[in-house]
């Protein structure tokens, strides 16, 4: 029998905004328990360069390899302000997700970079990285691998219930009373209502979405963008930012050819997400009850009442009423995966991903 082990998780996703850092507790059954966390925000300067990473651009291995190294040296000092003294040999490995720069399962590869190796050598701890690759070598999507955790850890026999992730892509996970675990990206979350505020506003995010409320949803944006190709595909799917960026937004209005005020722009963004996550409910997950969130637009008030008002026989809450805070369920998932790893057991789902079967996920970079 395994012992209960600890495990960090690391998470810093499609929203640039930086790194969720958590330390868990798994017990032999896999179960884990969230013993700190630990948040560090990206640098202004290497949110540029990781976002302008994202369309081709000249020399761009070599700085690609500088904005990995650079972010090698940002989740070690996220380690070190999450263990705040606790012996580095008292951990099992860290989890590290990486940051996406290309996810291209069509094309049979998907790239996070962090430089695994320095984060080893700089923490003292063994790594593993690089969780998308195998199931894509599979012939998977590759994502998103946090449907198998939530249905570890999240799951209630008896109940139909539904975990959405709404990052800066939104996903969600059917968990049926009984059957198949399913999982699939749905379109967009925060990712382009945050870079519509950015152009604007100059700030990072919406907060609580009280600049979407400010505005008015206008029907021929919102049918226009409900149009996108995406979201006709019926799951295993994955989506990121080459889907649902400002170009294609910016293309949008340019086909209206009217003049929309920024703030509804905004307003539509928002319900966009929730629509295109309430549909998904709708078409997918027929029955369910429950429907928890997770991420950073659980703390968009705006977007939470637009999800209850379009799903109006499903319970709506965040994931804090399973005694999960929505801020950690990623990096705790990603904690979870690299226990899978180490323990030579699969982390994905073949139902959710498409790949052949059953997979361990990850490369392992030894203390």
């Amino acid at each position: 029998m395994h012992e209960t082990e600890r495990y960090v998780g690391l998470m810093s996703g499609t929203s640039l905004d930086g790194v969720d850092a958590v330390l868990a507790e798994i017990d032999p059954a896999g179960h884990p328990r969230l013993l700190h966390s630990h948040y560090l925000p990206y640098p202004d300067s290497l949110r540029s360069q990781l976002l302008a990473l994202h369309t081709p651009q000249p020399d761009e291995i070599h700085l690609a390899a500088l904005a990995a190294n650079e972010l090698a040296r940002l989740y070690a000092e996220a380690v070190r302000a999450l263990l705040d003294g606790i012996a580095p040999y008292s951990i099992s490995a860290i989890g590290c997700h990486g940051q996406t720069l290309r996810h291209r399962p069509a094309d049979g590869y998907t790239l996070q970079i962090g430089n695994a190796a320095l984060l080893t050598e700089l923490t003292g701890i063994p790594v593993v990285a690089d969780f998308r690759s195998r199931d894509i070598a599979a012939g998977g999507q590759g994502a998103p691998l946090v449907p198998a955790f939530h249905a570890q850890a999240l799951r209630l026999p008896g109940t139909h219930r539904v975990i959405a992730n709404i990052g800066g892509i939104a996903n969600i996970t059917d968990l049926p009373m009984d059957g198949t675990v399913r999982g699939w990206d749905t379109g967009p979350g925060n990712m382009l209502m945050d870079a519509w505020i950015k152009r604007h506003r100059d700030t990072h995010y919406d907060r609580d979405g009280a600049w979407a409320a400010s505005g008015g949803v206008h029907s021929g944006l919102l049918a226009a963008l409900t149009q996108h190709a995406y979201l006709k595909q019926p799951p295993p799917k994955s989506a990121g930012r080459e889907q649902f960026n400002l170009e294609w937004l910016d293309a949008t209005l340019g086909r209206l050819n009217e003049a929309i005020a920024p703030a509804d722009v905004q307003a539509t963004l928002l319900e966009f997400t929730a629509a295109s996550l309430a549909d998904a409910v709708k078409r997918e997950c027929g029955g369910a009850r429950e429907f928890y969130v997770c991420g950073g637009g659980a703390h968009n008030g705006a977007l939470m009442q637009r999800i209850r008002v379009l799903l109006p026989n499903v319970e709506v809450a965040t994931t804090a009423a399973l005694g999960v805070d929505p801020d950690w369920v990623e990096a705790l998932a990603f904690a979870w995966l690299a226990r899978q790893t180490m323990h030579h057991a699969p982390g994905n789902l073949p139902a959710v991903t498409g790949a052949r079967g059953e997979r361990i996920l990850g490369a392992i970079y030894p203390a």
